[in-house]
């Protein structure tokens, strides 16, 4: 197992107000929530993902003086995860509003804080902080953002090649401008989307054949994912020209938000860890069934869980048991 290593999210980490509902209303309509919870969200789900299954997890992002933020720095204190910047005082850190369904889907709406308010000086201090054999995740909320996207973007380029970069395009890609996210998909070293991010990104509706073309986007020896829920992923190994299926885990799901985040840090824990890419896709793909099983967004495994859904010979594999 390699120990020499940390993930670290240049991305946000906000508050989310989850709601869940019977059933989204229609437009112009009004639907009664049945349980409202606040609590830290967006990149924190990613990172206590990763920070459960024993990585170092950083948090490289902006955080704001007010309620919000306070929430945001105590989540982050409580899961272990170290700060790169201090608070901004100009504002208070941004919130999703998560609606979930009774089928566990989950629908967003987000407004941002500080987060998406970025300088120069701020993003040089980022880069100045990633050590060699980091695994850095980028997120396209961060890049979809007129003011951080140009920043990450360019700070992104320039990342030495022993750090590993991996994008987590988001929900919003379409609407990232293609000279903010082309340098970063030419310098990604792991994409990391689910199917409808890989459909938008490539106009093809099968997870597999998304994966070949995002192939041909990416430089030569970048990984892709293409998260297909209760199917588990497609993955596209470095090592490999063929792009293979990775099985998922039936579980009955009572809350989605949040199992994304929870497979990419996973994913990367478990790389950094020094497992192999199938791998580690295939312990994330089990990571994000634990997390749906549970209510919240934040609702990664522990080692210990993980090992227990594998087996033993998966978690000997893995270093987990």
């Amino acid at each position: 197992m390699n120990d020499d290593y940390r993930v670290v999210l240049a991305g946000n980490v906000i508050v989310d107000l989850v709601i869940e509902v019977p059933h989204l209303p229609e437009r112009g309509g009004d639907v009664i929530g049945t349980r409202t919870e606040l609590y830290a969200g967006g990149g924190f789900n990613t990172l206590t993902a990763a920070s459960r299954l024993g990585a170092e997890a950083v948090y490289a992002g902006l955080h704001g003086t007010g309620p919000y933020g306070e929430l945001v720095r105590s989540s982050l204190t409580a899961e272990g995860v170290g700060l790169v910047l201090p608070a901004r005082s100009d504002g208070d850190t941004g919130f999703c509003v998560a609606l979930v369904d009774a089928g566990g889907e989950r629908t967003f709406v987000t407004s941002f804080g500080v987060e998406a308010r970025m300088t120069a000086d701020e993003t040089a201090a980022i880069a100045a902080s990633v050590r060699d054999r980091d695994l850095v995740q980028v997120s396209g909320y961060s890049l979809v953002t007129q003011v951080n996207g140009p920043l990450l973007s360019r700070m992104v380029a320039r990342l030495a090649e022993d750090v590993r970069v991996c994008l987590d395009p988001a929900p919003l890609v379409a609407d990232i401008p293609a000279e903010v996210l082309d340098p970063v998909l030419a310098r990604a070293d792991w994409l990391s989307c689910n199917a409808r991010e890989a459909r938008l990104m490539t106009g093809a509706a099968e997870p597999r054949e998304a994966a070949q073309v995002l192939r041909g986007r990416m430089r030569s020896g970048a990984g892709i994912v293409v998260r297909a829920d209760k199917d588990g992923c497609w993955l596209a190994a470095p090592d490999s020209h063929d792009i293979v299926h990775v099985p998922g885990f039936p579980v009955n799901a009572v809350d989605s938000n949040g199992a994304g985040d929870a497979h990419v840090g996973a994913f990367l824990a478990l790389l950094g860890r020094g497992a192999s890419a199938y791998e580690a896709a295939r312990g994330a793909n089990a990571a994000a069934a634990l997390a749906v099983t549970r209510r919240g967004p934040a609702t990664g495994p522990t080692l210990g869980e993980l090992a227990a859904l594998l087996g033993e010979e998966t978690s000997s594999a893995l270093g987990l048991s």
